[in-house]
């Protein structure tokens, strides 16, 4: 393989990652909308949809996997594919807690919700942007993007603790609460581990510009 086709293929595999980024970003989004508004059609969609992910997964895997076995990639194109193995692990864990969210929205579809739900669309909005920066750091090789995603992270993580405090006071005031509070508190839960995945996305992309490590999560 000639240096001009490992280059095609380098981009292909980079399109393949954000078609990958689209997906998981749109199981999100749709997970939250089945919750708040109680669908349970497009629950299902975003359960039913997880294979597709797994796929696109596994293309990638197997570029990445081809490059390394036809060409002996220097420095920077290895950290490039190493990366990218890496940033597919991390969108499809994004992907599993789509499907996560989208199970409780069914479990709770039939059911009056004890409060409305207010934070925790917030929280996903936040978890969503910082996948989208965290793609578009990648993309451009923006370190300066990537590294802003810590703040974000800590915005989450602070909604979650809040999230957390108010569903523990309606169960302690009412044990009829419990179940339903604890679910919620499963999503909210799932988003700031997307939260976590899109800071784990910063962090390789870091490490794929600068060959430095740098840890996101603190």
């Amino acid at each position: 393989m000639g240096r001009s086709a490992f280059h095609t293929e380098l981009h292909e595999l980079q399109n393949a990652i954000l078609k990958m980024g689209a997906m998981v970003e749109g199981a999100i989004a749709k997970a939250i909308e089945a919750l708040t508004k109680q669908d349970v059609q497009v629950a299902q969609a975003v359960v039913d949809g997880d294979d597709a992910i797994d796929e696109v997964q596994l293309d990638v895997e197997a570029k990445a996997l081809r490059l390394l076995a036809l060409q002996q990639p220097l420095a920077r194109d290895l950290r490039f594919i190493g990366t990218a193995l890496k940033i597919v692990t991390d969108l499809e864990r994004i992907g599993d807690h789509a499907v996560d969210i989208a199970r409780i929205a069914l479990r709770l579809a039939k059911e009056d919700y004890i409060k409305p739900l207010i934070d925790i669309p917030r929280m996903a909005d936040l978890a969503r942007g910082m996948l989208r920066d965290s793609l578009t750091a990648y993309v451009h090789q923006d370190v300066e993007l990537a590294q802003g995603l810590a703040e974000a992270d800590h915005t989450v993580d602070s909604l979650y603790q809040q999230v957390f405090r108010e569903l523990l006071v309606f169960m302690m005031e009412d044990p009829k609460t419990i179940r339903q509070a604890t679910q919620l508190l499963f999503v909210a839960q799932h988003l700031e581990r997307v939260a976590d995945h899109a800071t784990n996305l910063g962090e390789g992309l870091i490490y794929m510009a600068t060959g430095e490590r740098k840890d996101l999560n603190v």
